[in-house]
C-alpha cells in the first residue's frame, strides 16, 4: 500500500524551529517529486516547497524561501522539511505529496499534479 507518513509538527514560539518529516511505504522517493504544502483553515493549499526526483533541484515559494529548506534521504525513504524563524503566519496543518511528474516552472505548486498525499501535521508558532 502507498503511504506518506507526515511527523513532527507541534507548538513552536515564533523564532523557533521545527523540523517535519515525511517517509513514504509502498514506493521509492527517488523517481519522484515530493512536496510539502500546507494549509490554514478556510483558505486554499498553498505548496511551500519541493525536492525534484533525482534531489538535485530544490523549489520554494516566496513566503518561506531563506528559512525553510527541504532535503530528503533516500535511504530512509524520508524528505524533510527544515523551518527556522518560525512566523506566527507558518501556522497551518503541513501536508507532504509525491507526484510521479516531472514538475517544471510553478506547476510545483499545484495539487492536482501529485498523486499520493500524507495526512498532515500541525504547526502551529505562537507570537
Amino acid at each position: 500500500e502507498v503511504q506518506l507518513q507526515a511527523s513532527g509538527g507541534g507548538l513552536v514560539q515564533s523564532g523557533g524551529s521545527l523540523r517535519l518529516s515525511c517517509t513514504a511505504t509502498g514506493f521509492n522517493i527517488d523517481g519522484y517529486e515530493i512536496g510539502w504544502f500546507r494549509q490554514v483553515s478556510g483558505k486554499e493549499r498553498e505548496g511551500i516547497a519541493c525536492v525534484g526526483e533525482g534531489g538535485d533541484n530544490t523549489y520554494y515559494a516566496d513566503s518561506v524561501k531563506g528559512r525553510f529548506t527541504i532535503s530528503r534521504d533516500v535511504a530512509k525513504n524520508t524528505v524533510y522539511l527544515q523551518m527556522d524563524s518560525l512566523k506566527p503566519e507558518d501556522t497551518a496543518v503541513y501536508y507532504c505529496a509525491a507526484s510521479r511528474y516531472w514538475l517544471d516552472g510553478d506547476v510545483w505548486q499545484t495539487t492536482g499534479e501529485y498523486h499520493h498525499w500524507g495526512q498532515g501535521t500541525l504547526v502551529t508558532v505562537s507570537s
